[in-house]
């Protein structure tokens, strides 16, 4: 049985009016081995029960997600975490400060772990995290870790708000549930803590990376080029990717072209641009964040064929917001 796919049009649910009514929707769906959109601090994801190989292997199909690209899996707390993956004192220390948020661990699975080898792309690890609000209260009540990636095309971009991913994946799952526009508005960052102690930053995100290093009392250490292995999500050079192609740094506009821009400062030409948006005038990264995804899907109908984005700073959430946008621009195969 594959995903579902067709005329029908998924049905929505309003967790802020309708709560009890979309928990008992979703473990339903849950339970029968269908994935469903459902709103996260971060981006809206596509979640399915990560111990079933059914389901997720709807995830992939309804992504068209490749399957050497691990998911990450959601719990309702660290107790449930425990049961399956193991957990060494930073790890815990991190855990412990920010869940539920937006940092994923990569940990080491329990032998005894019933995840679905499907979900770690045969990996002896997984990444777990911990979601905010209507999430975690699922996961709780269906008491299965859910395997959820952003809920959209692969390689695309990432949806913030249930009407992104009714465009896309509208016709291809059963319910959508919708909390509004995702808060954060970029994913989780992804940490990994090795044997020897170190601590690896595999993505940046939600989770600014000096509160990290904070928390692990060392400095984290950053990858110095496209890994050749898959560790974990978002580690793809050409992702996030709008249809038209991008342009980084820009401090002009050529004519025809969509432009990106931030806080509040004008370039030359942005009067022949087919849109401007300013990802935050007032130059808040956070107000950046949470609009990011939003934008690049904007401009990107506008029919512009190039966006072109100036310059973010790269502190703070500027790090996951450059890193998104670094892969939005990479070569496509």
């Amino acid at each position: 049985m594959t995903a579902l796919k067709g005329s029908i049009m998924a049905r929505h649910i309003d967790i802020d009016k309708e709560r009890e009514t979309a928990l008992q929707a979703s473990v339903a769906e849950l339970a029968a081995g269908q994935p469903i959109a459902l709103p996260t601090e971060t981006v809206y994801g596509l979640a399915a029960d990560a111990t079933n190989p059914a389901a997720i292997t709807r995830i992939y199909e309804t992504k068209g997600r490749p399957q050497f690209n691990p998911l990450i899996c959601h719990m309702a707390d660290i107790a449930m975490a425990e049961r399956y993956a193991v957990f060494d004192p930073i790890s815990l220390k991190l855990a412990e400060a920010f869940w539920p948020g937006p940092l994923t661990l990569v940990l080491p699975l329990k032998p005894a772990s019933d995840i679905h080898s499907l979900a770690t792309a045969g990996l002896d690890t997984v990444g777990i995290r911990v979601p905010q609000g209507f999430a975690g209260d699922l996961i709780r009540r269906f008491d299965r870790p859910l395997a959820a990636p952003s809920a959209n095309s692969s390689g695309k971009i990432s949806p913030t708000s249930a009407s992104h991913v009714e465009a896309d994946l509208g016709q291809k799952i059963n319910l959508i549930l919708d909390g509004g526009a995702a808060a954060v508005g970029v994913e989780s960052t992804i940490v990994k803590v090795e044997e020897d102690g170190r601590v690896r930053l595999l993505r940046p995100g939600g989770i600014v990376t000096a509160d990290i290093e904070r928390i692990a009392g060392k400095r984290l250490e950053r990858p110095k080029k496209a890994a050749a292995a898959i560790e974990a999500p978002g580690m793809l050079a050409s992702h996030y990717a709008p249809g038209a192609a991008v342009r980084l740094h820009a401090t002009s506009v050529l004519p025809g072209e969509a432009l990106i821009r931030f806080g509040g400062i004008a370039i030359a030409g942005e009067e022949t641009a087919r849109t401007v948006l300013d990802l935050s005038p007032s130059g808040d990264l956070s107000e950046a964040a949470a609009n990011l995804f939003d934008y690049l899907k904007a401009a990107d109908a506008s029919g512009a064929d190039m966006i072109a984005i100036t310059a973010i700073p790269t502190h703070g959430l500027g790090e996951a917001i450059n890193d998104r946008l670094s892969r939005a621009a990479a070569p496509r195969g």
